[in-house]
């Protein structure tokens, strides 16, 4: 239903700082809900974070509530994640997705119609 493009991965070593973007193109108006995911090699696809396009209802997986930081812009059609205090094992490739209903918490990943290529975030120790 949406086309979704991430950008802002890259290398950085552990306590440094990315900021990730994701724009969302499409059925703007029926865009709702967008969020983070993030997949390492060898385990599972898991929610990082998830925000209301309006930018409200902020949700966050344990593991990096108070590092990092979910917004939208006043278009609602782009969010970030400004990550903080990186570690290494927040190494993965970061996956956007998209849909019309936000879930309980971050959700899964049955839980949102479109994502984007995933892009590569490398924390060194």
């Amino acid at each position: 239903r949406w086309t979704v493009v991430e950008s802002g991965g890259g290398s950085v070593q552990a306590g440094g700082s990315l900021r990730l973007s994701c724009r969302g193109t499409g059925d703007t108006y029926l865009l709702i809900c967008m969020a983070w995911f993030r997949q390492a090699p060898g385990k599972e696809r898991e929610g990082v974070a998830r925000v209301y396009t309006d930018g409200l209802g902020p949700e966050y997986v344990d593991s990096v509530r108070g590092r990092f930081t979910i917004s939208a812009d006043e278009a609602q059609t782009t969010v970030y994640l400004q990550m903080n205090r990186l570690k290494p094992e927040d190494t993965a490739i970061y996956y956007c997705a998209a849909d019309s209903v936000c879930p309980v918490g971050v959700g899964f990943p049955r839980d949102y119609d479109s994502w984007g290529q995933g892009t590569q975030v490398t924390v060194s120790s």
